[in-house]
Formats: C-alpha cells, structure tokens, sequence
C-alpha cells in the first residue's frame, strides 16, 4: 500500500496535500478505496460551503458500501473534481491523484496537526 510521504493523513482515511496558494486538496487514501471496493458514487460538498472539522461532507459509495468522507480541517471548499461524479472510479485506479475538494482552512496551522505519513501507515497497520 502507498502512503506518500509529501501528504497529510486523517485517521478516517482522507489525505491532505499542501498547495502554494494556501489551499488544501483532499481526497480518500488508497487504504480507504481498497475497503470500500469499486466505487459506483461520489457525491462532492457544494463550492462555498463551510466545513468544520471532522464534518461529513461527501460520501463515495461502492457495490458493497457507503461511507462519509470528513472534513479534515475547518474551512471553506473551494473547489470540486467534477470528473468524478461521471467517474469515481478514477479513485480505485489512483486514490492519491483523483481528488475530490480544495479547501481554504480558516486556520492553516490546523494542517500541520494532522497525521504524518509514518503515523498513518501505524494507523493503518493497527487496523488490520
């Protein structure tokens, strides 16, 4: 399983990468698409919306579940990967590059509080 080291991780199985102009992308972990089998579903939150941490705010569904996806800090969405709703399978071929949102934290220092790959993958491995 990959867990890239440049990423930040959510223990609900989301991960988080830094961008230049202070926004966060977000998307499911490759862990988190191999549970959940092929995914048939995504839905996205709505552009604008403002998240609070640990907020359900999207749901990727598959043959055999549904699952929420969580906010991972507060802040506003930005952006969605409308690809996705046409095709969320694009997340079982390559979870860490078929994002779902963009986020504007309201607080970026909350990103540096979440789980570093390392703490993930030990997050992980307690899980199997």
């Amino acid at each position: 399983m990959s867990v890239p080291a440049d990423l930040k991780y959510t223990e609900s199985h989301e991960w988080v990468r830094s961008e230049a102009d202070g926004t966060v992308t977000i998307g499911i972990t490759e862990f988190a698409q191999d549970a959940l089998g092929d995914l048939v579903f995504v839905e996205l939150p709505e552009v604008g919306r403002t998240l609070k941490a640990g907020e359900a705010c999207a749901v990727v569904e598959s043959v055999k579940a549904a699952s929420d996806v969580y906010a991972p800090v507060a802040g506003t969405v930005t952006a969605v990967n409308e690809e996705l709703r046409d095709k969320p399978e694009a997340i079982n071929a390559a979870a860490f590059e078929a994002w779902m949102y963009k986020l504007k934290p309201a607080n970026a220092a909350d990103v540096g509080g979440l789980l570093d790959a390392a703490k993930y993958q030990a997050n992980v491995d307690a899980q199997k």
